[in-house]
């Protein structure tokens, strides 16, 4: 087996976004450290900047001071680009102000759907208007005369309105009692956000599906973001292709991010896994086959892309259950991926809720990544094993690894 080496994979933009804004709402100074680089976390540090938060960056560690003036009567416009998680977190955040806040974002970002999060700030108490097609952006948000608290959601779509909600909750008068109705998706988003959270000094809690959230105001604190967990699945994929031994510096196995087990799909695909004192570590000898899986991955689900790809190198089928709510991500990321990786020669049958696929011969093709940084990063991995591979408009990368593609020529060994 090829010697390993060690990876060092950006912050968690998920868990980056969150603290910038429990640090926004602080009664003190936060400082966090490894926050991630990329569009989401830019965009989301100008907006508070625009919302006259004090945010200051050396390298990976921002300084936030000055907490947010809920009171200020200015009116205001926001832009998130491309960046759903910030959309969402700021049109919640935004609710807080006394002045209205008109939330934007690239014209991908206006198609995607914003409708629970925007009746349940409604039903809560906020004002909210639709300044475009309802449901969707661009939207404006205001305080309104007084906060519910107690609310039902709807948590088959997207975890973000329920993270949303749950991290300007200390701020209403009465706390916030919610109900997660339906299959809850992502739920480790979830519990993500409780961690956070709780770092800056909240008190809540989860019980099955009902979360409550105590009233009381953040304190600052001094904050590590963790390794980004859905970025280390490209390098740890390109030695389930390839073989060899990667170690992802940092992460753990009892990481906040539910993404770290991915690894354990590679385990049972045929890669050994364990974990080390730099980090977490797979490896895989060249000669062990790669068998297919089944796998519902509704709770890791920015990891399809990933797995879609290692399992065409798999000798048995892949079957992806759990997964329609993705086809609303910043694409379709079960028609898109399926259809870009049948220009491949890939045999992939798309199903309502996911993909099945099956063993192929492949051959080099131009693969269209759809403005989805995650289809970019998994289409990558490809490319040392299909010379002539093309991966279009490579800079989608940005939104969370800006130097992915010269970290990937390290991922192979």
């Amino acid at each position: 087996m090829n010697s390993g080496r060690v990876v060092t994979v950006p912050g968690s933009k998920s868990i980056a976004n969150r603290a910038l804004v429990c640090a926004a709402l602080a009664d003190s100074d936060s400082v966090i450290s490894n926050c991630a680089p990329g569009d989401d976390t830019e965009a989301m540090t100008t907006a508070l900047v625009k919302l006259g938060v004090k945010v200051s960056r050396d390298n990976d560690t921002v300084s936030v001071s000055g907490r947010l003036d809920l009171d200020d009567s200015t009116n205001l416009s926001l832009d998130a680009n491309l960046a759903g998680t910030t959309s969402r977190f700021l049109t919640a955040l935004c609710a807080l102000r006394n002045g209205a806040t008109t939330i934007d974002g690239s014209e991908p970002l206006r198609r995607r759907p914003m409708a629970g999060l925007h009746d349940a700030l409604r039903q809560l108490g906020a004002s909210v208007v639709s300044r475009g097609q309802s449901g969707c952006l661009p939207v404006e948000v205001a305080r309104g005369a007084s906060w519910g608290a107690q609310i039902e959601i709807d948590a088959s779509m997207s975890s973000q309105f329920t993270s949303a909600l749950m991290m300007i909750a200390p701020y209403f008068p009465r706390g916030l009692e919610i109900e997660l109705k339906e299959n809850v998706v992502s739920r480790g988003y979830i519990e993500m956000t409780i961690g956070v959270m709780r770092a800056f000094g909240a008190q809540t809690d989860i019980s099955d599906n009902k979360i409550w959230i105590a009233p009381g105001r953040y304190s600052g604190t001094s904050y590590q973001v963790e390794p980004d967990a859905s970025s280390a699945s490209y390098p740890l994929a390109a030695v389930a292709i390839s073989g060899g031994q990667v170690t992802i510096a940092g992460l753990t196995r009892n990481s906040l991010q539910s993404d770290v087990a991915f690894a354990d799909l590679l385990a049972q695909m045929g890669c050994k896994v364990s974990q080390s004192s730099a980090g977490l570590q797979v490896s895989r000898d060249s000669n062990q086959k790669l068998n297919g899986i089944t796998v519902d991955m509704s709770q890791i689900s920015d990891c399809v892309p990933t797995l879609a790809v290692v399992a065409l190198f798999a000798q048995s089928s892949t079957v992806i259950t759990g997964v329609e709510f993705i086809r609303a991500k910043e694409s379709d990321r079960i028609g898109d991926l399926a259809g870009e990786l049948r220009k491949l020669g890939a045999n992939i049958k798309e199903t309502q809720d996911g993909m099945v696929i099956s063993p192929s011969s492949l051959s080099a093709a131009s693969l269209a990544t759809h403005h989805d940084h995650r289809l970019a990063m998994a289409f990558g991995l490809l490319s040392r094993g299909l010379p002539g591979l093309v991966v279009q408009n490579p800079e989608v990368v940005s939104k969370s690894w800006p130097d992915y593609f010269d970290a990937l020529k390290t991922f192979y060994f």
